[in-house]
């Protein structure tokens, strides 16, 4: 069995407000991308690493260039996520095996390291419904909706992280098989719909997902930190 990196990376993160697409910002003086890429090519355990990006990209050469040591840029992304990550497995269908797994991680997610990658691949690796990393919920959790505030059980409540790990089968298939893509909300969903149960492996915070000029911040000080504490 073999483990694959795919990373989607066609998104403009338009909650960013920034000049390029935030998969390009630079954290520590390096494109977000780079380090996200980096957190798979330090691991032994990743045979490839693939990255889908948009077709127009202006961007990917500089920061992935194509001697990159086992690192292959997709120019296939879609308009949504998903649609990405669909493109880009279809695409590889002849260079991974039905049971090969992919682990799906997103671009701003540059906080991820080689030993969250071996706690994943070790937990799940040989599940046949595939795993994710998350965080088990330690806040007390309220819910405002219809404007009336109540709080919620919190008990087995986890926040997905990524990567998320699968069969290449399975998930093509679940992708393939959505029957409402808005509900999709991660690749784990999507195999869920099959009535599968994903793994939940608990991950780290310093796995954070950069989505605000505040969390840039945030993933510098983790990037500055030893990524085995």
């Amino acid at each position: 069995m073999n483990y694959f990196a795919l990373i989607p990376a066609a998104g403009v993160g338009a909650r960013m407000a920034a000049g390029c697409p935030k998969q390009y910002l630079p954290l520590l003086g390096k494109p977000m991308l780079r380090h996200t890429v980096e957190a798979f090519t330090r691991s032994p355990l990743i045979a490839h690493t693939y990255v889908v990006v948009s077709a127009g990209d202006g961007y990917a050469g500089d920061v992935l260039p194509a001697d990159l040591p086992g690192v292959t840029v997709l120019r296939c992304g879609g308009a949504t996520r998903m649609e990405s990550i669909r493109n880009g497995l279809r695409l590889l269908g002849g260079t991974i095996g039905p049971d090969d797994r992919v682990l799906v991680h997103d671009a701003a997610r540059p906080g991820l390291t080689p030993a969250l990658t071996a706690k994943l691949i070790d937990a799940a690796g040989a599940d046949p419904a595939g795993g994710l990393l998350a965080l088990p919920v330690v806040d007390t959790v309220k819910s405002a909706a219809a404007g009336k505030v109540a709080t919620m059980p919190r008990t087995g409540l986890w926040l997905a992280q990524t990567p998320q790990m699968f069969p290449y089968a399975l998930l093509l298939r679940a992708l393939e098989e959505a029957p409402d893509p808005d509900a999709i909300t991660d690749d784990a969903s999507a195999v869920e719909l099959l009535g599968l149960s994903p793994r939940l492996v608990e991950g780290h915070p310093r796995n954070l997902k950069v989505t605000l000029p505040a969390d840039i911040r945030i993933a510098e000080m983790y990037l500055t930190m030893d990524p085995e504490t």
